[in-house]
């Protein structure tokens, strides 16, 4: 199945459970620990609610009524400096490997540059290797230890890049 028309939009209320699953059923395809990870976040079942504040979105991609993966940002929290977090960049099977990745992100960025953010920042996994290749090809850098506290302590890669460049 092909996707001919896609959307990027911010998220809405009735599209709390369709991003939830997408997300849940991602972490499970990639064997994600169930605990320090965003599979237990509290906010997944409540995303708009969740992204509904100054100084954060979320947007979801869709092919007709359908959501097929999404994205956002948020004060990195824990740190007083300019720092959003890209957080819970996942996408159903379907829409990956067609440059989706990089549209969403490039609204994220765009959307942390609009709101004042100086620096990005994200957390991934050794085995999420074409979320990786993506990150760095958009000019994140790999780190040698997390910042903030995302409470994703499963995570043990971290990366950050300068929204000023």
């Amino acid at each position: 199945m092909s996707i001919k028309t896609y959307t990027i939009r911010e998220i809405q209320a009735n599209d709390n459970e369709q991003i939830a699953k997408i997300i849940r059923e991602v972490l499970i395809e990639f064997g994600v620990p169930k605990v320090g990870t965003a599979y237990e976040d509290t906010a997944l079942d409540i995303m708009f609610e969740t992204y509904n504040i100054p100084d954060a979105a979320y947007y979801v991609i869709t092919d007709d009524s359908n959501i097929i993966g999404g994205a956002g940002i948020m004060q990195l929290q824990n740190t007083t400096e300019k720092i959003c977090e890209l957080q819970k960049m996942y996408f159903s099977p379907i829409a990956r490997g067609k440059g989706f990745g990089s549209k969403i992100m490039e609204t994220c960025l765009e959307k942390a540059r609009q709101l004042g953010f100086e620096k990005c920042y994200l957390e991934t996994l050794p085995y999420m290797k074409n979320a990786r290749k993506l990150y760095h090809k958009v000019g994140f850098e790999s780190l040698n230890a997390p910042l903030g506290d995302t409470g994703h302590y499963s995570c043990n890669m971290w990366m950050l890049k300068d929204l000023k460049k």
